[in-house]
This record gives structure tokens, C-alpha cells and sequence, in this order.
């Protein structure tokens, strides 16, 4: 991050004189590099489904984010899709809609609840000579959270999601399928209905995966590198990871001829995207080569939100290729019921 810094720094010097419009430009930067995914758990609509990014919006309102009051413990909401210097909630370029969630949670270390619990408790006890009931304790730890949460520390997060009606599915830029799906839960509370369901193949992946492996070759939009992991159906099996080390080497498709399977692999898509592919369809550490990122240096940065707005609609026409490579390459989706 230091050297992009740096980078941006060099820029401002020579394109902007003031210091504010140096200082503005700066920041738009920050949030582009920010923009471009960095996972994606993918799911799929299972009915047809269309976006009205007007109706969208002001669904989206109801549901904005808003700090933590004293008292709460986390907040959840949409926030502007572009950043601090976007305008909405949802920004849209041509059928591909970009939507961002913030979350606030306070910082409250269960030991010092237990600590300050205790305390209390002992301290209650000696002057009642009384065991105190669980019921009690638990309205006394209840009242010390409370207490301490006025006080206590904050950390925000962000979640993307891009909705893409013209492939039908939603990309979450989360690794987290837990965090994903609390994403799509505000997100169907805020539209009333999303019949989405995760990504899912007619073919298992590690099936494919480990047939790829084990004749040395992939589908021609992709090129094999140098991370697997293998993992035996078997309890007894175990797990082993290759790292930094040529996959068609006898020492891996032996762990293959006992019968362990690939549940991970990296790969490279084109000459654009390295990314590693799980058999739970999850894909992550998306990285995005340098010279594909530099797409649009030729607008220059006199106007970082059109250089934004370009950017965006670089990545989101990559990752739909992506997908649609990688669904052709496993087979084909999995009916949907």
C-alpha cells in the first residue's frame, strides 16, 4: 500500500496544484484501489430477475447505514457504493450494479466482561453470604455490558456485492460465506424478495479439479500454477497443501493415485486474473495483474471519478468472463430446483 501512496503522491504533484484538489484526488485513488475484488462467493438467481437502479436506490435508503448509538453493539446498513465521493447507494453501469454495505461492531473483550463479572459477583456473595443464582449473574452481566459499552472502541468494515441481471447472479467480494449471506439478507429485506441460491455445478469441482491435475492440463481459459490442496474422502486420510512447487511432479499425483482429490487450486485466468478455486465453488485471493489493472491509464487522473467509473466497468466485464469461463470449464450449473 506504501508504494501505491507514493504513487498517487507523484501524481497530485504534477496534476494538481492545490493542495485540496491534491488532497480530493488522493483520496478517490485510495478507494479505486480499494474497489477491485478480492474474492468472490457467487450466487445465482433461480428465477429470471431485472434491476430498476431508481426503484433499487430508494429501497437501498431504508436501510442506510448509521453509526452505533451508545448502546449498541453493531450496526448494519448500505452506504454509498462508490465511497466517501460517491453520490448513491448503487452505482450502474450498463446492466451491472455495484451496491457496498458498512458495518460497525464495538470492540468489547469478553474478558473483561468475565473479569468485571467476577468481581461483582464475589463481591455480592460475601456481603449476602449467598451463592448467587445463574439467572442473576446473567442480568448482572447484561447490566455490566451495558455499562462498559459507551466506552468502548469501534471498528467499521465494507462489503461489495455486484448484481449482474445479464448473467444472473450476484458476485460478493467477501470470503466469508457467512458475511456474504448476511449481506444478501439485507438485501432481500431491503427489496422484499432475491431468489438467489449459491453457485453450484453438475459435476462436483474437486471431481474436475483433480482430473485437471492429474493429466497436467486445463481448459484453454486457464493456465495451472503452483498451489493444490489435496484432501482424502476419508477421516483417516488427512490433508496435505503443495505451495511454490510444480504440480505434475510424481510426488503430488501420488497423493492422487491413493485416492485424494484437489479441493484447491490456483489458477490464471487469461493473462488478467490469478485467483485460487475451491470445491466449494468459493473464489478466492483474486489478484488482478498489474498491466490488466493499467487498462485505462490512458485517461489520465484528471478526473479520478471518471477514472473510478472506467475501472469499475473494466473489472466487472472481467469477472463476468471469468465466471462464464469457469462455468463452461466445470460443466455447467447444477439444475436448480
Amino acid at each position: 500500500m506504501k508504494c501505491h501512496i507514493a504513487k498517487i503522491q507523484d501524481v497530485n504533484e504534477a496534476v494538481y496544484p492545490n493542495r485540496t484538489m491534491a488532497y480530493t484526488a488522493a483520496l478517490i485513488l485510495i478507494e479505486h484501489l480499494s474497489m477491485w475484488f478480492k474474492n468472490l462467493t457467487v450466487y445465482r438467481f433461480n428465477k429470471p430477475f431485472s434491476v430498476d437502479p431508481d426503484s433499487l436506490e430508494k429501497s437501498l435508503e431504508d436501510f442506510t447505514f448509521s453509526p452505533c448509538s451508545s448502546q449498541d453493539i453493531s450496526k448494519f446498513g448500505f452506504s454509498k457504493a462508490m465511497g466517501k465521493h460517491g453520490e448513491t447507494l448503487i452505482h450502474t453501469a450498463g446492466d451491472r450494479h455495484l451496491i457496498c454495505a458498512t458495518k460497525e461492531e464495538k470492540i468489547l473483550p469478553s474478558q473483561v466482561i468475565k473479569e468485571a463479572l467476577e468481581e461483582k459477583v464475589s463481591q455480592i456473595e460475601a456481603e449476602e453470604n449467598r451463592k448467587l443464582a445463574k439467572k442473576e449473574k446473567d442480568a448482572m452481566k447484561d447490566e455490566i455490558t451495558t455499562t462498559l459499552l459507551p466506552r468502548a472502541f469501534s471498528r467499521r468494515s465494507q462489503i461489495r456485492a455486484l448484481i449482474l441481471p445479464e448473467i444472473q447472479m450476484v458476485l460478493v467480494d467477501s470470503s466469508s460465506a457467512a458475511k456474504s449471506e448476511e449481506l444478501m439478507a439485507l438485501l432481500r429485506k431491503a427489496i422484499g424478495t432475491l431468489p438467489i441460491i449459491p453457485m453450484s455445478f453438475k459435476t462436483p469441482i474437486e471431481t474436475q479439479l483433480t482430473e485437471w491435475l492429474k493429466e497436467g492440463k486445463t481448459p484453454a481459459a486457464f493456465e495451472m500454477q503452483d498451489e493444490a490442496e489435496l484432501k482424502s474422502d476419508s477421516d483417516e486420510g488427512g490433508i496435505v497443501r503443495f505451495k511454490q512447487q510444480d504440480l505434475s511432479e510424481d510426488e503430488v499425483l501420488a497423493h492422487i493415485e491413493v485416492g485424494k482429490q484437489v479441493h484447491k487450486l490456483a489458477l490464471h485466468f487469461g493473462q488478467s486474473i490469478a485467483f485460487l478455486l475451491q470445491s466449494d465453488a468459493a473464489i478466492k485471493r483474486l489478484k488482478f495483474s498489474e498491466e490488466f489493472r493499467a487498462g485505462n491509464d490512458d485517461l489520465g487522473n484528471d478526473d479520478p471519478m471518471a477514472r473510478l467509473d472506467a475501472d469499475f466497468a473494466l473489472m466487472s466485464s472481467e469477472l463476468i468472463a471469468l465466471i462464464n469461463a469457469t462455468v463452461e470449464a466445470l460443466g455447467g450449473l447444477e439444475d436448480s430446483i
